[in-house]
């Protein structure tokens, strides 16, 4: 899954929408991720729906004598036309606190002292309550199925559309048994569905758990990765054999990269390639491969916060898009481990396949600033892999491995080598 989040907010009215599906499929992305495009409550956050069956006014054209579900049905074509698979948010933790959902089924929503429960996310030490929401309360409505139906229902009237994916939002907040239900009952009609669980803030344990209702892929944590500690391969290796999982450099939820980094480079190609080549999945936002900086907002965004840059990295991320497809390696949880290295500003990572007879090691400079020094005696021993080692690296290939190997990175560079296993 390699996957293009289209931020509805910033790339305007549907209609709009044609030139970034051109450009995703360009640059190899086979998915596109769209947040919410449904009717909205007063706050105007996207993840406040309203109206599961109405649409996001901000989107559509007005005064088009096209009826609001047809111009989504044509967006969903133009995507298809590009190649590409639609995937959009599903939110069935809450909605809106002012939808009319609450009035029409009060049994639907979880109270505490009689008043409606806010959700709310743990971020480090900080509880985060969202009050423009009202919570479902799946484990305990008196009224299960009815629940439970709507929210199959929501499922099918987004499939009937062009839908082909979800990514299920608050996921971890969902009783695991509703979503077994729900996996299952769709899978059996709808075979080829994907189901992906948004995770972020929960812990190794709770994504592993929820992974295991059926999920077909996970979001990793490797965007807050230093490069340096185990935690990241723990986490890996207690997940990949659950569901495997999504990286990301930056997200809708997170700072842009190209801020956090003041514009270097450099760092957002290590990062690019990092992300795309450890895990089976990789996404980027819309704007990443310009270096955008300005955050996206689920309430304020608007088409005018389109940027312009001297930077354009969609070349650069086409080449490591088609080095992803090219090597199984690379679309898999694989056994994955840091190897020893003389200069601790490299990383040296190993990877192998377990389904095909592909094998790696990525050869990164952690530094995005300078040049680093990789050195080593027999990079064969490295390998279980009986056939010769390969550059496949995105820039800067090598025709020829020497033995001694040593080579000078430059800043934020990786050298990808691959191997067959005999």
């Amino acid at each position: 899954m390699i996957l293009y989040n289209l931020f509805p907010l910033l790339a305007g009215r549907l209609s709009q929408w044609p030139a970034h599906f051109k450009r995703a499929a360009a640059m190899g992305f086979d998915w596109v991720f769209v947040n919410p495009i449904q009717k909205l409550g007063r706050s105007g956050s996207l993840y406040s729906i309203a109206d599961y069956f109405s649409y996001n006014s901000r989107l559509l054209d007005p005064g088009s004598p096209v009826s609001p579900e047809q111009q989504v049905r044509r967006m969903i074509q133009e995507a298809r036309a590009n190649g590409l698979r639609l995937m959009t948010d599903l939110v069935v933790n809450h909605c809106a606190v002012d939808s009319p959902l609450v009035l029409e089924h009060p049994e639907w929503f979880e109270r505490e002292h009689g008043k409606i429960v806010n959700p709310h996310a743990m971020r480090g030490e900080e509880k985060v309550v969202w009050k423009d929401l009202a919570r479902f309360d799946h484990e305990h409505t008196r009224d299960p199925d009815g629940l439970y139906g709507y929210c199959l229902r929501i499922v099918e009237h987004l499939l009937a559309l062009g839908f082909e994916g979800f990514r299920c939002d608050a996921a971890y907040q969902v009783p695991r048994q509703f979503w077994e239900r729900l996996i299952h009952d769709i899978k059996a009609r709808h075979a080829n569905v994907c189901f992906v669980a948004e995770t972020l803030g929960c812990t190794a344990d709770q994504t592993k758990d929820t992974a295991s209702a059926g999920f077909d892929f996970v979001f990793n944590s490797s965007k807050w990765w230093n490069f340096n500690d185990w935690w990241l391969i723990e986490q890996y290796d207690l997940i990949r054999e659950t569901a495997p999982s999504i990286s990301f450099p930056e997200s809708h939820d997170t700072q842009r990269l190209c801020e956090e980094l003041d514009g270097n480079v450099d760092g957002l190609k290590q990062r690019y390639l990092f992300a795309a080549l450890f895990s089976a999945g990789v996404m980027i936002p819309i704007g990443f491969e310009f270096g955008f900086r300005k955050r996206l907002d689920v309430v304020s965004t608007k088409p005018a916060d389109w940027e312009t840059t001297n930077i354009d990295l969609q070349s650069y991320i086409g080449t490591v898009n088609a080095l992803k497809k090219r090597y199984a390696v690379f679309n898999e949880e694989s056994p994955t481990s840091i190897l020893p290295c003389h200069n601790p500003n490299i990383l040296l990572l190993w990877k192998a396949s377990t389904k095909h007879r592909d094998e790696t090691l990525l050869i990164l400079n952690k530094d995005p600033h300078n040049r680093q020094e990789f050195f080593a005696e027999n990079l064969r021993e490295l390998v279980q892999a009986g056939g010769p080692l390969q550059d496949v690296s995105p820039e800067y290939r090598l025709d020829y491995i020497h033995q001694p190997f040593r080579y000078e990175l430059r800043p934020g560079q990786g050298i990808v080598l691959v191997a067959a296993r005999s």
